[in-house]
């Protein structure tokens, strides 16, 4: 059986099913900073993705052993037939990044991947890239823009966030008023950000030993405004919590005017940090309505 196509994508009960994934090849790469490489995917096998409108719009990176990529009659990969032909014990590892730009008549995706060295997965694949390398793309997600009707905005996040507020800022309208907060390893790091003027862009540099530590500080200490606040909190889970509570039960910030999500969490690798956060964000709920708070 084939993987059904977006226009049928259901299962039998009626529950919505993600669609297959497209196949992309790596057409070119740069690298902005020392920790930051920039990968562009494309090809004419990427012609069946449809782009996401939100601004924290996202992707997921699909990394397998090598071998044949059979392509469905809508052009999406066959996964069924790629999962029946790996090795005993294989299984596909999944990899999330934030789309920072894509370019539909060119066709071609636009992803920030974050290196330390030769730690994870992505990163140590992203630095060794000499193009025509094949990868599969899941998605998109996402779910929120920059609201137009707040009165300030407040974007708080760490290295891996920084492709969503860098495509936030870049979104907002001329009179957008606000501060984003983001954590980085030094200034070698810092990006050159496109923002409105009355949109302020603090930059952090991260305590090695402690990561998150001085973003949620700096954000803690920020003078509060007055009027409607719509935040964007995303980065290391500890750091998002800490983060989320001070807005929640110190500031008030509704939760409708709230998008907060912990991408990594220290010392958890991506598999094991993608089956706890189901049980994280159910706990940071429930404090938040011990509290009084809908």
């Amino acid at each position: 059986m084939t993987t059904p196509s977006p226009a049928d994508d259901r299962t039998p009960g009626g529950t919505r099913r993600r669609p297959a994934p497209v196949l992309a090849h790596v057409l070119r790469t740069e690298q902005p900073t020392p920790h930051l490489v920039r990968v562009v995917l494309g090809g004419p096998t990427m012609a069946p993705f449809v782009a996401d409108e939100h601004a924290d719009s996202y992707v997921k990176l699909m990394f397998l052993p090598a071998g044949e990529r059979p392509l469905t009659d809508d052009g999406r990969v066959d996964l069924d037939a790629v999962r029946a032909a790996l090795p005993d014990g294989a299984a596909p590892r999944l990899r999330a990044y934030t789309v920072r730009h894509f370019d539909a008549h060119a066709l071609e995706l636009t992803v920030d991947v974050v290196v330390h060295g030769d730690q994870g997965l992505a990163g140590p694949w992203a630095a060794g890239l000499v193009g025509g390398e094949e990868i599969l793309v899941s998605g998109p997600g996402g779910a929120w823009s920059p609201a137009v009707d707040v009165d300030h905005h407040l974007l708080v996040g760490d290295a891996s966030a920084l492709p969503a507020i860098a495509v936030a800022l870049e979104r907002m309208p001329d009179d957008a008023r606000g501060v984003a907060v983001v954590e980085v390893d030094g200034p070698q790091d810092e990006l050159p950000l496109t923002a409105p003027a009355g949109v302020e862009v603090r930059w952090v540099h991260a305590d090695r030993g402690h990561p998150g530590r001085r973003l949620v500080e700096t954000t803690l200490a920020l003078p509060w405004p007055g009027g409607r606040v719509g935040a964007f909190v995303h980065g290391e889970a500890g750091a998002v919590k800490e983060v989320r509570r001070h807005l929640r039960l110190e500031r008030g910030v509704a939760r409708a005017d709230l998008s907060a999500s912990g991408y990594w969490r220290i010392g958890v690798d991506d598999e094991g940090w993608r089956r706890a956060k189901r049980a994280w964000v159910a706990q940071v709920e429930q404090t938040e309505q011990a509290a009084g708070l809908a």
